[in-house]
């Protein structure tokens, strides 16, 4: 299937590592070009440096998304260095879970400003380029936690959050041909996950619980936000796609 996507522009948040370097890598085999934007600089330019030596098109910023400068920061760096903004790929978080009664402060604040102040920083300053060009997509990675998991009460608030922002943004850019959509990963085997010293029951409980008995891969992820991306989805927006293995 031809998804159109060759010469457009692409940025994705968080993704150095994981999710975020796996979305990259799809779009740079379509032939979009990418700027692969993480917190985390050095790593974001080694998986930019990979793309560039498979042949894709891709770029490194170091980017703090919740701060206001940086990412405007960022959205001058891509419309300087490729004249456009067509898709930007909200996927930057990561998870710092307990208990509510043992959580401090700072592990709510910091999770719930990376996931949502950081979709709606990113999205606010990709809005205009992509307005006057009458065109745009913005995908938003939620996660399937936003139906609440125990321990995760500030991820979860945030990647539930993340819906309701999806589906407002949808609404009012519309009428620019922006469409708007989230995707809402079950259990994906990252390197994040792996490191995790539980892995293998969260693995074997993966296999057990899911109807397709697996866990995901970060593919499954990727080629949905390609898809969500491509023009042959200009008539969705709003929604939210459930990358589970039909686990809820």
């Amino acid at each position: 299937m031809e998804l159109g996507l060759k010469g457009k522009v692409a940025v994705v948040t968080g993704a150095a590592h994981g999710i975020g370097a796996a979305t990259a890598a799809a779009f740079c085999k379509e032939g979009a070009a990418v700027l692969v934007a993480d917190i985390d600089g050095p790593a974001a330019q080694r998986t930019a440096a990979a793309l560039a030596a498979g042949g894709g098109t891709a770029v490194a910023l170091a980017v703090d998304v919740t701060d206001e400068a940086s990412v405007a920061a960022m959205v001058q760096v891509v419309l300087e260095r490729f004249g456009a903004l067509h898709v930007l790929v909200n996927n930057a978080g990561f998870t710092r879970d307990k208990r509510i009664t043992r959580m401090p402060v700072e592990d709510w604040d910091a999770v719930v400003d990376v996931v949502l102040k950081g979709a709606f920083l990113c999205s606010r300053a990709a809005l205009a380029p992509m307005a006057e060009q009458n065109f745009g997509r913005i995908i938003n990675i939620s996660s399937r936690a936003h139906l609440g998991n125990p321990g995760q009460a500030n991820y979860s608030a945030a990647k539930a959050g993340l819906l309701g922002f999806t589906r407002a943004l949808a609404l009012e850019q519309g009428r620019h041909h922006v469409t708007v959509n989230a995707v809402a990963p079950g259990i994906i085997d990252t390197d994040a996950v792996r490191r995790l010293p539980h892995f293998e029951k969260v693995r074997e409980a993966a296999e057990k619980t899911t109807p397709i008995p697996r866990m995901g891969v970060v593919e499954d992820i990727a080629d949905t936000v390609l898809y969500l991306a491509s023009e042959r989805a200009g008539y969705i927006t709003g929604e939210v796609v459930h990358v589970t293995g039909g686990r809820y």
